[in-house]
């Protein structure tokens, strides 16, 4: 993977075969990035699974075909002291439809490039809240996350 910031600003370039989320976490510990927006990427993901929320949990749709990602955005967190990624996505099959939804799993084909904004010295949380299941990003999560 490259990267290259401008001060909070951050291009990356990750390559065939990386693991998308594997990376941002790798990245995000690297450049201590505790609290920071994926404003954008596109690129190739040769397999993926996006995911549907139905109000309990995420109904899973796994793509084994390489599928044009012309939209990808999110946050980064932390959770328990590591790096937590929230992504969503939308994809382009060969036949040019659209699928889209929580991003459970990414691996690049070919290349993708990923825009992120940082919020440097904050840190964002990821609480689970009991209530939906679900860990829902904290803006203020205070001294103890």
């Amino acid at each position: 993977m490259q990267e290259v910031n401008d001060g909070p600003r951050w291009m990356l370039r990750l390559d065939d075969g990386d693991d998308l989320f594997a990376e941002l976490r790798a990245f995000s510990t690297r450049q201590h990035v505790r609290a920071a927006s994926v404003v954008e990427g596109i690129g190739l993901l040769k397999d993926a699974e996006v995911g549907y929320w139905d109000g309990r949990q995420y109904v899973p749709k796994r793509l084994t075909v390489p599928h044009e990602l012309v939209g990808l955005h999110g946050s980064i967190a932390e959770a328990d002291g590591a790096p937590s990624i929230h992504l969503h996505a939308a994809l382009a099959d060969p036949e040019h439809r659209l699928v889209g939804g929580h991003l459970l799993r990414g691996v690049v084909g070919v290349l993708a490039e990923v825009f992120v904004v940082a919020f440097p010295d904050r840190v964002f949380g990821r609480p689970l809240d009991e209530t939906f299941g679900l860990r829902r990003l904290d803006l203020e999560p205070g001294p103890s996350t």
